[in-house]
C-alpha cells in the first residue's frame, strides 16, 4: 500500500518560505497528489494539485503566486514551495495521492500524516 510522509514544515515568520515535501513507499508515476491543510476549528480545504506528469497544477485563489507545486519522480517526492506566508496559513498541511486531480478530499485514497505549519511574528 502507498505510503506517503510529508516534512518541512516548522515555524516561520509572515513573509517567510518554506518548502514541504511528500516522500512516497513507491513509485508515484500514475498518481496525481493533492496538497490539504486543516486550520485549528476549521474544514480540510485543498491548496493545490499537480498531476502525474507534472504538466498540470491548480491552486486554491488564495494561495495563487505563493504557492508552486513540483515534483521529481525519479525521486518519489512532491513538492510544494510557500513563500510570502501569512498567519492565516498556518494550519496542518497533508498531501494526498489519486489517480487524478480533484477538489474533494475523498477522491484521494492515500494519505501522509501531516506537517505543521505554523506562521507566527
Amino acid at each position: 500500500q502507498l505510503q506517503l510522509v510529508e516534512s518541512g514544515g516548522g515555524l516561520v515568520h509572515p513573509g517567510g518560505a518554506l518548502t514541504l515535501s511528500c516522500a512516497a513507499s513507491e513509485f508515484l508515476d500514475f498518481y496525481s497528489i493533492g496538497w490539504f491543510r486543516q486550520a485549528p476549528g476549521k474544514e480540510r480545504e485543498g491548496v493545490s494539485c499537480i498531476s502525474s506528469s507534472g504538466t498540470y497544477t491548480n491552486y486554491l485563489d488564495s494561495v495563487k503566486g505563493r504557492f508552486t507545486g513540483s515534483r521529481d519522480n525519479a525521486k518519489n517526492t512532491v513538492y510544494l514551495q510557500i513563500n510570502s506566508l501569512k498567519p492565516e496559513d498556518t494550519a496542518v498541511y497533508y498531501c494526498a495521492a489519486a489517480f487524478w486531480c480533484s477538489d474533494a478530499d475523498t477522491s484521494y485514497d492515500y494519505w501522509g500524516q501531516g506537517t505543521q505549519v505554523t506562521v507566527s511574528s
